[in-house]
């Protein structure tokens, strides 16, 4: 199966479900025997839960993990940072073009731009450059509004009640 007209797709707020909207997606893309790619911008942490499931779905499903391990400050962004975010960007461009993956999805991109690890108009050009027939996901908090504008869809999950605020930390299994 292949898509008839694929979209771009931003998922953006600073409530807990970005990355897990976007892998619900993936979900029901593999389903439907699509391919699909996901890029991760700045989580050089883990392995995540992720991880282990795509090993599942091993030639249908590609997770490209990138960054170092821990924050990234926001301040004052490592070059390396900045470099691995770029590395990432052309990756993820490769898997757009290349005519392997009906679905792309670029995870916490839109922080990464945010950070000041990749321009916003580099992340417009690539957006351009998605082919008619792949569906696209940008991922993060704090999308820029160019980015938005570029979209077919938008989706802003709003943070109402989290329960980190109650001292429970992330868990295995669920946020990661």
């Amino acid at each position: 199966m292949k898509l008839d007209h694929g979209c771009i797709q931003v998922y953006t707020g600073n409530g807990k479900g970005k990355t897990t909207a976007a892998l619900g997606l993936a979900f029901r893309a593999l389903g439907r025997g699509l391919r699909v790619f996901m890029v991760q911008f700045m989580k050089g942490g883990g392995p995540y839960g992720e991880h282990a499931a795509a090993e599942r779905f091993s030639s249908d499903f590609t997770i490209v993990q990138t960054g170092r391990p821990g924050w990234v400050n926001r301040e004052n962004p490592d070059p390396e940072d900045v470099r691995l975010a770029g590395a990432a960007l052309e990756t993820a461009r490769a898997a757009l073009t290349g005519g392997e993956y009906d679905l792309v999805i670029l995870d916490e991109v839109n922080g990464a731009v945010s950070f000041g690890l990749l321009n916003a108009e580099d992340v417009l050009e690539l957006m351009a450059q998605k082919p008619s027939c792949v569906e696209l996901v940008l991922t993060g908090r704090s999308a820029d509004e160019r980015i938005i504008a570029a979209a077919d869809l938008v989706t802003e999950m709003r943070e109402i009640k989290h329960y980190y605020r109650a001292g429970i930390p992330a868990r295995v299994g669920i946020e990661k």
